[in-house]
């Protein structure tokens, strides 16, 4: 009787990373190509060639950070799951957990790893999440599940979450400095669309004029160490 070739006896699992930094896809693709079960198979720094990444190779997974070029990897995780419910995406990002782990799994995202962690807790969140698992930090789970996480912007922190996430994008980036015609490049969007998130911002948040609204963010941003 004929043995399985070693290729298809240990198929290694695909992995796909969308991350608008070269330095973190390379260091990704290196240390998942030390594993013996998995492999990258692309790579893409923005949403869109993510998608013709996605239909073109299959991946088993993919790996996706929240700030992109253009649009954020938020609505890249909307579009993938709109598409295929059973998507296998990993969010790997610099921003705060307790803020951005319940929407990248509200979005359809499997799991979430902060880039402070641990590089094995990458490897680990990636099998979890292959093994039909979802994976987040015992911190953020502990918060998920009680409820009780309170910080010194608690008040300011509830309030946030009634931002969209584009609202939210733009909230970061005021606070990182951005000018309004920064913001609207960096987003792919018209001036005049960076000011109706503005607006709609103060309006949700009580603020009574711009100068309320980028020392809040300022703020928020400082508190969670999301820059």
């Amino acid at each position: 009787m004929t043995k399985p070739s070693s290729s298809l006896a240990h198929k290694k699992h695909s992995v796909l990373i969308v991350d608008d930094h070269p330095v973190v896809r390379d260091w990704l693709t290196r240390m998942i190509r030390q594993e013996a079960d998995m492999d990258v198979c692309g790579g893409a720094d923005n949403v869109d060639d993510a998608i013709r990444s996605v239909k073109g190779l299959k991946p088993d997974i993919i790996i996706v950070d929240i700030s992109l070029r253009g649009k954020s990897g938020l609505e890249l995780i909307r579009f993938l799951t709109d598409q295929n419910p059973d998507e296998n995406i990993l969010v790997y990002s610099m921003h705060d957990e307790a803020v951005y782990t319940t929407r990248a799994l509200r979005a359809g995202a499997r799991g979430h790893v902060s880039k402070r962690e641990p590089t094995d807790k990458v490897l680990l969140a990636i099998r979890r999440i292959l093994a039909g698992g979802v994976y987040v930090s015992e911190a953020v789970a502990e918060t998920l599940a009680t409820g009780l996480s309170r910080k010194k912007n608690a008040a300011m922190a509830d309030d946030v979450h009634l931002l969209s996430d584009r609202e939210l994008e733009v909230f970061r980036l005021l606070a990182a400095g951005r000018e309004t015609s920064e913001i609207a490049k960096e987003l792919s969007v018209s001036i005049k669309t960076v000011q109706s998130y503005c607006a709609r911002i103060k309006e949700k948040l009580n603020f009574r004029n711009a100068t309320e609204l980028l020392q809040a963010a300022t703020r928020w941003v400082d508190a969670q160490n999301i820059r």
